[in-house]
């Protein structure tokens, strides 16, 4: 059997996939580092252990993401965005809208029928709907950020952020602090800050019905529920959701 490897180095996160015959052997994931190259080859290689193969099984590898020009060893590079349509479109074919919620971008985008980008909406340079509004909040308050989604969830009386700008509002969150609000409630608030801009985007874009969300945003079940709610829609989850890119990346090894 021969192999394809979908690799997609994120900003905070590098991912590989790889893929036997259409079906997913296995994965890997692990922080990006500064070094983009030597994280990519790492996690090729954790892929590759997992599925007691050799590199030498590997037909084709594709690489995606931020630093996916780092990736000397693969055959190509891909878009991010159409990775994310292929990734999603093979995990949930009914699926018409994606939210990816990357830890520097959060976008939508609209899929056609087939499963390929036919629209998508980004937003502005500011963090404040992005992953990384999550990971300023989870430091000031002490936090591993995969502990703050199931916080979130004992909120009683979520925070009002009066901004959207991640900057500002880790200045608002210290003083919320000060004031006594619960680590509980400051995170629903951020949930609910985050929601709002992403809901615009979808606004936006268009939403059709079925909406899958990915990125590692999709691992905080409170942002989760809190972007049903404002949404009106149960959301596809994948069980993995950073590896979406990186599946649609091997999935696309066809491609010319």
């Amino acid at each position: 059997m021969r192999y394809a490897l979908g690799i997609d180095v994120g900003s905070s996160f590098a991912k590989a996939v790889l893929l036997g015959d259409g079906t997913l052997r296995s994965y890997a994931t692990m922080p990006s580092g500064g070094n983009y190259a030597k994280v990519a080859r790492k996690v090729a290689s954790a892929s590759i252990e997992k599925a007691s193969i050799s590199d030498a099984d590997i037909s084709t590898t594709i690489a995606t993401g931020y630093g996916a020009s780092a990736v000397d060893f693969a055959d190509r590079t891909l878009p991010d965005i159409s990775c994310h349509a292929a990734g999603i479109h093979h995990l949930f074919p009914s699926a018409g809208t994606i939210v990816d919620i990357g830890s520097q971008f959060c976008r939508a985008i609209k899929l056609d029928g087939d499963g390929r980008v036919s629209n998508f909406v980004q937003n502005e340079k500011c963090a404040g709907g992005s992953g990384k509004f999550l990971q300023v909040i989870a430091r000031i308050l002490h936090m591993n950020i995969e502990d703050i989604g199931a916080l979130s969830l004992e909120a009683a009386n979520p925070v009002q952020f009066t901004t959207g700008c991640a900057v500002f509002a880790e200045s608002e969150a210290v003083s919320r602090i000060a004031e006594g609000a619960s680590a509980a409630d400051i995170l629903a608030g951020v949930h609910k800050a985050m929601s709002a801009k992403i809901v615009n985007l979808t606004i936006r874009l268009g939403m059709l019905p079925e909406c899958a969300i990915t990125g590692g945003g999709a691992k905080d079940i409170g942002l989760v529920r809190t972007l049903e709610a404002e949404l009106g829609v149960n959301l596809l989850v994948p069980e993995e959701p950073q590896i979406s890119a990186a599946l649609g990346a091997a999935l696309l090894h066809t491609i010319v």
